[in-house]
């Protein structure tokens, strides 16, 4: 597939195997779940197997369920994965989330159970757009993906919610904003956008050709390099309190 024609860069020619890769937003996936250890490395003392826990918690959330329920709407990543088992995986990837909740829960503090719900809630009214499309929206998108993710990672290391992983908390909202405005530009141009003609005629009487891939070049370029920076500020977090 030419790299025009795909539906987002990290996106793989359509069949078998490739969907799924696609489907996992790969690059975008990492990210969110870099929230969830900036969150818990506010924690003054961290336990790693409740960080791999709750990871792995939001990865099927999020990376899963969430993606899948978003495909199921009109197909944006034009995979040829059959509804009923997007239907499946998504709904039986958002059931062992729930569960990992329940079980955390049951082990630390009852009181991470209304973050259970929410978390559940979230996936459902932003990825199948209820209540008229309410939740599906830049700002709870930062919410949902951004401040949620990174305040359960540091609720569950203190059992309780503090000023820093809220800070942190904020943080990773801004930063889900600056990646919604981002991809939803260069989306609309990939996928939308059938033909773009002209040029820029800069002050010295140079001209640059204008096409769909000089207008998507830069914001895809800021998305390709923050997918990569926060999980290595992620990383470097964790290790320097492991440590």
């Amino acid at each position: 597939m030419a790299e025009g024609g795909r539906p987002a860069f990290y996106a793989l020619a359509p069949g078998g195997w490739r969907d799924w890769w696609t489907l996992l937003h790969p690059p975008y996936t990492v990210w969110h779940l870099s929230y969830v250890a900036l969150g818990a490395a506010t924690a003054p003392r961290m336990d790693p197997a409740w960080l791999g826990e709750t990871a792995l918690a939001f990865f099927l959330a999020v990376g899963i369920s969430a993606h899948g329920l978003d495909e199921l709407r009109g197909r944006p990543l034009r995979t040829r994965i059959p509804d009923p088992v997007l239907w499946a995986v998504s709904l039986l990837a958002l059931a062992g989330a729930a569960a990992l909740g329940l079980h955390g829960a049951a082990r630390l503090t009852p009181w991470l159970l209304p973050f259970v719900g929410a978390g559940v809630f979230l996936v459902l009214a932003y990825d199948l757009e209820l209540f008229g499309g309410r939740f599906h929206s830049d700002a709870w998108f930062a919410v949902a993906w951004g401040a949620f993710p990174a305040l359960v990672g540091g609720f569950v290391q203190e059992e309780r919610v503090t000023a820093a992983a809220v800070l942190v908390a904020a943080g990773c909202a801004g930063l889900s904003a600056a990646q919604r405005a981002l991809s939803a530009e260069a989306r609309r141009i990939r996928r939308r956008v059938v033909e773009v003609t002209g040029h820029v005629v800069l002050m010295d009487g140079t001209t640059e050709p204008l096409d769909a891939a000089a207008l998507r070049r830069a914001p895809e370029r800021a998305l390709r390099t923050l997918s990569l920076a926060v999980p290595l500020l992620a990383a470097g977090a964790v290790v320097a309190r492991l440590g």
